[in-house]
């Protein structure tokens, strides 16, 4: 498998200083346990973190403390021989739904209900504890796409089976795409398997089209 689309560094930096809010933390670490590059990049945060913490003195950070921070990510670039799971504990088997998004809907995907978006597509909403996301996982029929949408916040998605193409770019099982509110698109699903992806919002989508916005709040998107 290779993953060509990786969470941010501003995202991941905040992930691994336990700043974001369960749903991106949901979706940061399944990409984790997807993606040996990334809890690679996660190890070498946490290893300098945990050395800036020892060495810091009182008061507050610089305005360069993450420019600095980002210079010595990429000095230790080869720093770290073999990948660390991190705070995640990856099954070596391939199931469609990695940790911890499998343990969120109690089971792989063969043991899911779906429920009707209509054309064809399906959702399950997860339930989280903290309430200021929302995530739920989507099933979008191959060769069809996503209605047309921009976004009244930020959104995270993560393919879990099948592949989506986006403008020029194709994501498929393991890609992250991080959208917000300067970006309006139209997804489409791959031929020949449906797209199976992890979607984590904090706030409605902005559909372009009025029949769509007018099933929006009965849908939940």
């Amino acid at each position: 498998m290779s993953i060509n689309h990786h969470v941010s560094d501003e995202l991941l930096l905040r992930y691994a200083s336990g700043e974001l809010a369960e749903g991106w933390s949901l979706a940061v670490a399944t990409h984790l346990a997807l993606c040996p590059s990334c809890r690679q990049r996660l190890s070498k945060m946490e290893t300098i973190g945990g050395a800036l913490l020892e060495n810091i003195s009182t008061g507050t950070a610089s305005d360069d403390a993450w420019a600095r921070m980002r210079s010595r990510l990429e000095k230790a670039a080869t720093g770290v021989s073999q990948p660390t799971e991190g705070r995640l504990s990856v099954a070596r088997a391939e199931p469609v739904l990695p940790e911890p998004l499998r343990s969120y809907l109690g089971g792989d995907i063969d043991s899911l209900k779906w429920r009707s978006l209509g054309m064809g597509a399906y959702q399950i909403p997860i339930r989280l504890a903290d309430t200021s996301t929302i995530a739920r996982l989507l099933r979008i029929p191959a060769g069809k796409p996503v209605p047309e949408h921009g976004h009244s916040g930020q959104e995270l998605t993560l393919v879990l089976a099948g592949s989506f193409r986006d403008g020029s770019d194709v994501f498929a099982r393991g890609d992250l795409e991080e959208a917000d509110a300067g970006l309006t698109h139209q997804p489409l699903a791959s031929e020949g398997e449906d797209c199976i992806c992890l979607a984590v919002t904090d706030a409605p989508l902005k559909f372009k089209s009025w029949l769509v916005r007018l099933i929006q709040p009965v849908l939940g998107i």
